[in-house]
């Protein structure tokens, strides 16, 4: 399976429609495959007083996804744009009330968030609704994970590798555990949501043969809000894409290192062959000091020079002139 790429929106549109529109403009066009939303319900999440963050405290919580949330009609018209820009579209829940909202909206791919892993009460009422469960794992041990794979067996999980810290640190990355995930949950596809500040990490992802990789997306670092200052600009999300979708060409494509016919001009250029040292005349029989080995257009390869040594020319030969074996008296 191709590895498709997630440009996950998030909140960095800060509840403006027109953010939203844009930044599924630029996913698109920088290459992703999808874009993924959050749809955050304030009643239906939080309580006011619920502690925030320490990567964003600005704003409560509360208030903040009020503000920020959108109408169900807006919702309606992102999805709605996501279709006419040929982008499949995704969206992490946060209560029983998004799931509901979206399956109105005939949404397959819900994002099961990492703080909501073990809200099993949530995991049971998305069973039998026939979706995309993608599972963040990003603050669960085995054990958790196992009891949220156990609810959603029947459903259509992917399982995504992901480590909870705002930026991540590039040594707690943990791309062992996909190994370990594909191992332990054979027939299901694993995925890499990618909180690192660079590309690297989501580029050797690549090589442990993950299905999907997810990476945040802002217009500027600067932005206010909880996810920009972690998430890749335009221009940035474009290369990230591109070396995504390069380096899954690289991982994916095998060749056959007995198979010369691309390198037989190149090889006809670089290797060298064998040349006559000095002007040799007919009847000699060479040794190795009337060779040289010198990159010229013909003449035999120097790996095959043992097949004139102690043999009798049948004519003269230049200095620098390769030889054939035609030019040799047979025995």
């Amino acid at each position: 399976m191709k590895t498709k790429i997630i440009a996950e929106i998030g909140s960095v549109h800060d509840g403006s429609f027109g953010n939203a529109l844009r930044l599924i403009e630029l996913a698109k066009q920088s290459g992703a495959d999808y874009v993924k939303f959050q749809m955050h319900i304030a009643h239906a999440e939080t309580t006011k007083h619920a502690k925030s963050p320490n990567y964003f405290n600005e704003e409560n919580r509360f208030d903040y996804f009020k503000r920020t949330g959108f109408t169900d009609k807006q919702w309606s018209k992102i999805i709605k744009y996501t279709k006419k820009k040929k982008i499949d579209f995704m969206c992490s829940v946060f209560s029983k009330e998004a799931i509901n909202k979206l399956i109105k909206l005939n949404i397959k791919n819900i994002k099961i968030p990492s703080g909501e892993l073990n809200n099993l009460i949530m995991l049971n009422y998305l069973k039998k609704k026939n979706l995309n469960i993608f599972l963040s794992t990003g603050m669960s041990n085995f054990h958790e994970i196992d009891k949220a794979i156990n609810i959603l067996k029947n459903e259509k999980i992917i399982l995504m590798q992901c480590t909870s810290i705002y930026p991540c640190p590039a040594s707690k990355v943990g791309l062992n555990i996909i190994d370990e995930f594909k191992k332990k949950y054979k027939n299901i596809d694993i995925g890499f949501s990618d909180h690192t500040l660079t590309p690297t990490a989501s580029i050797l992802s690549i090589s442990k043969g993950v299905s999907y990789i997810e990476k945040h997306i802002t217009f500027s670092k600067k932005m206010y809000g909880s996810d920009a200052k972690f998430a890749m600009e335009p221009k940035e999300f474009y290369f990230y894409c591109k070396y995504i979708k390069e380096g899954y060409l690289i991982n994916k494509s095998k060749i056959d290192k007995n198979n010369m016919k691309n390198f037989y001009n190149i090889k006809n250029i670089f290797e060298k062959r064998v040349v006559a040292s000095k002007n040799i005349k007919k009847g000699k029989i060479l040794t190795l000091k009337d060779l040289k080995f010198k990159k010229n257009n013909n003449g035999i390869k120097v790996s095959d020079y043992k097949l004139i040594l102690k043999k009798k020319l049948k004519k003269n030969i230049s200095k620098d002139i390769g030889f054939k074996l035609t030019d040799f008296v047979k025995i």
